[in-house]
């Protein structure tokens, strides 16, 4: 059988599945199903939760789904925060902080996080997103090799620098190409392209 892939910039408000068994959800949420007319089987790789955006790679390929996830393979986000972050919050991030994962304490992993001294070109944030309403903000760039449930949000929270804005731009050696929010690109993938 032959695979089908895609990369896809997935829009803010949006959850990382194709539909709901639960009718609450169908009513009030959105799915990746309405942004292109996808093949059966298909289902993506990772995940980003409702409030995040970018780069999200699908596939039929279920064998290839779970090498992926399980391999540590970089993925790299841009960050805004609420607040001016100083070397030191940088400092305890990139070296793993203790968040909670269901109920249990966790240290994150070492990860490269740098400051963004200019703001990165992104299209416009939600209009949902309340941001510089309070107090100034700063960006970051974090790369990861784990993924855990929110794991940014509460990696950023856990030095007092609450994420307002998250954006997925890189996946392995996959960057996301300048897309349109809610643009899908068919591609070819196996884990020498990762």
């Amino acid at each position: 059988m032959k695979h089908c892939h895609f990369i896809v910039n997935k829009p803010f408000g949006m959850l990382s599945q194709m539909t709901s068994g639960e009718d609450r959800q169908l009513r009030r949420k959105r799915f990746l199903s309405e942004l292109y007319d996808f093949p059966e089987g298909i289902m993506p790789i990772g995940r980003l939760d409702e409030k995040s955006e970018g780069l999200l790679l699908m596939t039929t390929d279920g064998k290839l789904s779970d090498t992926i996830n399980s391999s540590g393979i970089e993925k790299e986000y841009l960050v805004q925060l609420d607040g001016l972050i100083s070397s030191q919050e940088l400092k305890k991030i990139s070296e793993g902080v203790s968040i909670g994962i269901f109920g249990d304490k966790y240290i994150t992993k070492p990860c490269f996080v740098r400051f963004l001294k200019i703001a990165p070109t992104l299209p416009d944030a939600h209009s949902s997103l309340r941001i510089g309403r309070h107090r100034p903000t700063s960006w970051i760039s974090i790369t990861l090799k784990e993924g855990k449930f929110r794991q940014i949000r509460k990696m950023t929270a856990a030095v007092g620098f609450p994420t307002l804005r998250l954006v997925r731009i890189r996946i392995g050696k996959i960057n996301m190409p300048t897309m349109i929010t809610g643009e899908v690109i068919p591609t070819t993938l196996n884990l020498e392209s990762i």
